[in-house]
């Protein structure tokens, strides 16, 4: 054990925190939704795969062996929406790209979401950001409209043909409105929280987008970010959180250390 200590590289210690990260960040995905139950469910069958051939159970051994044959296969059936988030969440520059979003088309979104909670109209405002939404943006109606509140107030109307569904904006203008936005299949998700706040949740869970979601029932306004819902009373709180949230940084502070310590390897080298 010393000797393989004594041994040991710097390259050694990167591999090893390379893979501790993804593993990480795999069970930070998969947390609290079914693919928990549906791993738990493959680790079972291999177990009792093991135990057939132990116990010489010739049938459901073949059985459980030509289904493990397909395992990759059936990984990639069952989990597909896990790895499409996680493929997405992998293809994001470390960098955070400069925001295109003014102050004042976050007050114009700030002051709509406030007016249309004081008289109980629903609303789903998705604000895109480095990862592009044209799958949802193609279920919807275009418009490439200036960003004026009073404009999404008319869109969320009750009478409003354009009501339904979301509105994406995109660089600052208001792209398309009535967008269907995916369900979040999160089975932790609040019972009081409705068919809106899952499809807000459903789209921040597969895409960097924020989502400002406006409830007619309690008058609530939330913000939605990474698969987390934020409840909000009043503007001022909404207003700095929602420009705390697009406020370009700099680099990650993990890329940031990988390419230090690497730097620190080719110098000692």
């Amino acid at each position: 054990m010393l000797d393989a200590i004594r041994f040991l590289r710097l390259l050694d210690i990167l591999d090893i925190l390379i893979v501790s990260f993804i593993i990480y960040r795999i069970m930070l995905l998969i947390r609290g939704t079914r693919a928990v139950q549906m791993l738990v469910g493959i680790a079972l069958i291999i177990i009792i795969y093991f135990l057939a051939g132990k116990f010489e159970l010739q049938t459901l051994h073949w059985l459980l062996k030509t289904f493990l044959g397909s395992i990759l296969v059936v990984l990639v059936i069952l989990f597909q929406t896990d790895i499409r988030r996680a493929l997405t969440q992998m293809g994001k520059t470390p960098f955070h790209k400069t925001v295109d979003m003014a102050e004042k088309d976050l007050d114009e979104i700030v002051r709509a979401a406030t007016y249309m909670a004081r008289r109980r109209i629903g609303a789903l405002i998705v604000i895109e950001r480095g990862t592009g939404l044209r799958d949802y943006v193609d279920t919807g109606h275009r418009l490439d409209a200036r960003l004026r509140a009073e404009l999404l107030v008319a869109i969320f109307l009750p009478a409003s043909p354009m009501h339904d569904g979301g509105v994406i904006i995109h660089k600052g203008r208001i792209h398309s409105s009535g967008c269907l936005l995916p369900l979040s299949q999160n089975p932790r998700i609040d019972k009081r929280y409705g068919t809106r706040h899952r499809a807000a949740l459903g789209l921040s869970e597969e895409t960097d987008a924020i989502v400002i979601v406006v409830s007619e029932e309690t008058q609530e306004i939330s913000l939605v970010q990474q698969g987390r819902i934020t409840p909000f009373h009043d503007e001022k709180t909404l207003r700095s959180a929602l420009g705390a949230l697009m406020t370009p940084r700099s680099a990650s502070t993990l890329w940031a250390s990988w390419l230090n310590l690497w730097k620190r390897h080719a110098h000692d080298a």
